[in-house]
């Protein structure tokens, strides 16, 4: 079995017996929170605390905490304000102190990488593509200027990053949610604007998140996250990113689980080139998932397992938990959010936004 090449969800605030028995088995790279985790900031320190004692290796310990609506801690802790809003207040300091704190407050919960920065360009502001309100502009210098600080400093905070949804999320026209979007992007067209980004800040990213989308021009048959063509001919070969930790986006979103079942996305995911497949929900399927990843070339698995250690090494101890800290983060969380005003909600929200 190849436990070590997937990236898990958690079922509640609590690791169930069943589920601890699963993941002292399977040794996954580690585990992904979402908001059905998070009960309290005491709690959620003491499950990531638990989830480190499970595995032979220090884990992975991720969330999407990009502010605004995909802000998982929002039931316990005031929320900072969305990518877009920063960008259209125009300061990039402003954006570098939101940067700090969420370092600061991930790091005091035990995580030690943030499913973030979005680095999509905003071509479809008005759609319900799952990225309203999550990107940085649609100039791809202003998302560096406000991207790259944001990121930067959440790094300086002992917080490692990863730069989603590559190569272009924010071309989508529906929400891979619930289906799978298509954009007729060539690579010419993506070199032109949505990669600027990428390859401007790749110095200074840790990891490299694939998007749930298909792009026929480039690879007809399979979306961006299960497809050679682009991670490992594109993203990899082409583009450089061969020293990055790379990973899909959760398989378990309509876009990738209404296609391929019994487990073949994740095989077909290790083989694109991903060094982890990510199963956020339906963790009942890892086990299996595990047993068809050993049957994949040893080639395959040495690397990801080069990349994954490396990634490792970058990891910081979290603090001592420290109840004060974390009144004091709120309140400083709470006075940046009030110098940066929000854009009401004019369509639903994705699913995105209520994990």
């Amino acid at each position: 079995m190849n436990g070590h090449l997937l990236l898990l969800g958690v079922r509640g605030p609590e690791i169930a017996p069943d589920e601890a028995e699963m993941f002292r088995k399977l040794q996954p790279a580690g585990f992904i929170l979402f908001g059905r985790n998070i009960v309290s900031a005491e709690q959620t320190r003491r499950l990531t605390d638990e989830l480190r004692t499970l595995t032979r290796e220090e884990p992975i310990l991720a969330i999407d905490q990009e502010g605004g609506r995909v802000t998982r801690t929002k039931e316990i802790a005031p929320s900072l304000p969305s990518a877009n809003a920063f960008a259209a207040k125009g300061d990039a300091l402003l954006s570098a102190r939101a940067g700090v704190l969420t370092g600061d407050q991930l790091r005091l919960l035990g995580f030690n990488l943030d499913f973030a920065p979005v680095l999509d360009l905003d071509h479809h502001p008005e759609l319900q593509n799952s990225l309203r309100g999550r990107c940085w502009g649609r100039d791809p210098q202003r998302v560096i200027d406000h991207a790259g600080q944001w990121n930067r400093w959440l790094r300086k905070r002992g917080i490692l990053s990863c730069a989603k949804h590559f190569p272009a999320g924010g071309r989508a026209l529906s929400d891979p949610h619930f289906d799978l979007p298509s954009s007729d992007a060539t690579i010419t067209d993506l070199l032109k604007e949505d990669i600027i980004p990428y390859t401007a800040l790749m110095p200074e990213l840790d990891a490299v998140m694939l998007a749930h989308v298909l792009f026929p021009a480039i690879d007809p048959e399979r979306p961006a996250s299960l497809s050679k063509r682009i991670v490992t001919r594109f993203l990899r070969d082409q583009l450089g990113f061969d020293h990055h930790l790379v990973l899909t986006d959760d398989l378990d979103m309509g876009a990738i689980a209404d296609r391929y079942p019994d487990n073949t996305d994740v095989v077909a995911a290790i083989e694109a080139g991903n060094d982890l497949a990510m199963i956020c929900h339906r963790t009942e399927r890892a086990e299996d998932a595990a047993k068809r990843l050993g049957k994949i070339s040893p080639i395959l698995v040495a690397d990801a397992g080069k990349r994954l250690e490396r990634f490792r090494k970058k990891f910081q101890p979290p603090p001592k938990w420290d109840p004060a800290k974390w009144e004091k983060l709120g309140v400083e969380i709470a006075e940046l959010a009030a110098k940066v005003p929000e854009a009401g909600a004019t369509l639903p929200n994705s699913p995105v936004a209520d994990y």
